[in-house]
């Protein structure tokens, strides 16, 4: 089900929804840089693909950070949009994240539950073990899926998706991702990612009702293929 149109990498499409593979770097919706981002690309897919005349509809259901790679989900209907926001607002979407990280953590699985708050000013998030002031609590489940030479990748399950959870707590627990400058990595990947790569996505289809789930192969860099 995979077709390549441009860089675009579409991992399922039907009339109501269009699922991508983002690549590290593209941004899910327009920001201050005059990049172009990724819900315009799609758009332009659909509307060369199916010949379509005037405005495409593309309702952006998630984003996902710029430096990291996998499962995009936009919508194609404003029902299918909808349906979506609400399904995700209900955690009823699940979403499966792989991370690279350098110190594994002391524990091979846990549950992570801290409170975000997030800064503005230097697009960051702070982590606290209490809740305070315009905290939002932060929940993820990790378990270390494979030990390499120096490095761990850990499959992580979000309960809550808060800004830069996943960098922000695994940091927090002295396991930042590889390449995560902002949150206490070493040194940055050459060409600007970090090693997170949302990898699979479980739904129940919000308008012919049946399950999909969708698997995103990571980047193609040694340390991924190292992992699969």
């Amino acid at each position: 089900m995979h077709s390549h149109k441009g860089n675009l990498l579409v991992l399922f499409e039907d009339n109501h929804i269009i699922i991508v593979n983002k690549r590290a770097g593209d941004i899910v919706q327009g920001d201050k840089t005059q990049d172009k981002p990724l819900n315009e690309i799609v758009k332009e897919y659909i509307k060369e693909k199916y010949n379509k005349p005037g405005n495409v509809f593309l309702g952006v259901v998630h984003r996902l950070d710029r430096p990291t790679s996998g499962i995009v989900v936009f919508a194609k209907t404003s029902k299918a949009l909808e349906r979506l926001n609400k399904m995700l607002r209900e955690k009823s979407i699940q979403k499966t994240y792989w991370a690279i990280v350098k110190n594994s953590p002391k524990k091979e699985k846990n549950t992570l539950i801290n409170y975000l708050k997030k800064n503005p000013k230097n697009n960051k998030s702070s982590v606290f073990q209490k809740e305070t002031e315009g905290s939002k609590k932060a929940i993820l489940h990790y378990h270390v899926e494979k030990k390499l030479d120096n490095y761990s990748l850990l499959e992580i399950d979000l309960e809550t998706g808060r800004h830069h959870q996943i960098r922000a707590q695994l940091s927090f627990i002295g396991s930042p991702i590889k390449g995560d400058l902002k949150y206490g990595f070493s040194r940055s990947n050459k060409d600007g990612s970090i090693h997170l790569h949302a990898r699979k996505i479980k739904f129940t289809h919000p308008v012919s009702k049946v399950e999909i789930t969708i698997n995103a192969t990571p980047p193609n860099d040694p340390l991924w293929k190292a992992c699969i």
